[in-house]
């Protein structure tokens, strides 16, 4: 495995005075006949002075490598000159966004779901990223996507699937993107790229279970919503007897508590608006 190895090369100015003077003094050779000279002096300034001019943009930088053997990385922005006889790779160190195409995977439970992260990344060790892969970015999209499928494989989508789950694709959203980001640290580190950021972007139920899982989801919701109907109903029956019993407004024995219980929780936990009727006669008659 190839280590970085930063260098800073002398800065190029110097070299481009050479190159100037170089050059008119081969032109004077020339024009006064001195052709041999002129054209050695030419000669080497364009094969050995010239090539050697590199120039190096902020966030980027410039891999050396002499006759297949790696010499160094230039990362300091600014005008350089190096040996003119090696190869001058140039890669961005800049921040870069993977937006992840949707994923038609099964969570933990088996359900197809579709799922999609975006991650933001950058080049760390230049000397990995170029000699260990053959292609760093298809690289970094390979490893992202098999990232995020061992993801969606290790968890459930939410609790109603999995009551006993800590964590789920649905609801632990923090969690899981800092398991997504350690992962993809863990793969890419082989080209030496640095994941700074992933994030679940898309996440839904497959077409095909989506009807069923959102009928599922409404039922849910209304049992629980019902649960909490019925608990206040009960405790709003229990407070009336109470206070009928205190203030001693009427005398109910256990047949007259049973129906006015009933008739206070059909009004109270029923779903639609309650028709009064009028009763002239007795429970009993």
């Amino acid at each position: 495995m190839y280590t970085e190895k930063i260098i800073k090369p002398p800065s190029g100015y110097l070299t481009l005075a050479l190159f100037l003077v170089l050059l008119i003094g081969g032109i004077v050779a020339l024009s006064n006949e001195y052709f041999f000279t002129g054209a050695a002096i030419l000669t080497v300034n364009f094969i050995l002075v010239l090539p050697g001019l590199i120039i190096v943009n902020p966030n980027e930088s410039k891999v050396l490598t002499l006759f297949g053997k790696y010499i160094g990385t230039v990362k300091s922005d600014g005008f350089f000159w190096v040996n003119p006889l090696t190869s001058k790779k140039k890669l961005s160190l800049r921040a870069r966004n993977l937006n992840g195409q949707q994923l038609k995977v099964n969570d933990k439970m088996g359900n197809p779901i579709e799922i999609a992260a975006v991650i933001v990344w950058q080049v760390n060790e230049t000397a990995k990223a170029t000699f260990a892969v053959e292609n760093y970015l298809q690289y970094v999209n390979i490893q992202s996507e098999a990232a995020v499928r061992h993801l969606a494989n290790s968890f459930a989508y939410d609790n109603m699937e999995d009551e006993s789950a800590e964590i789920t694709l649905k609801d632990g959203a923090e969690k899981v993107s800092i398991l997504l980001e350690q992962e993809l640290n863990e793969r890419l580190s082989r080209a030496g790229i640095d994941v700074i950021e992933a994030r679940i972007s898309h996440l839904a139920y497959a077409q095909e279970i989506a009807s069923a899982m959102l009928q599922r989801q409404q039922a849910t919701a209304v049992i629980a919503a019902r649960r909490l109907i019925v608990e206040g109903a009960v405790g709003m029956v229990e407070m009336a007897l109470e206070k009928l019993s205190q203030k001693g407004i009427v005398e109910l024995d256990e047949e007259r508590k049973a129906a006015m219980v009933s008739n206070l929780l059909v009004v109270l936990c029923g779903d639609r608006h309650v028709q009064p009727v009028v009763n002239t006669g007795t429970l009993y008659n």
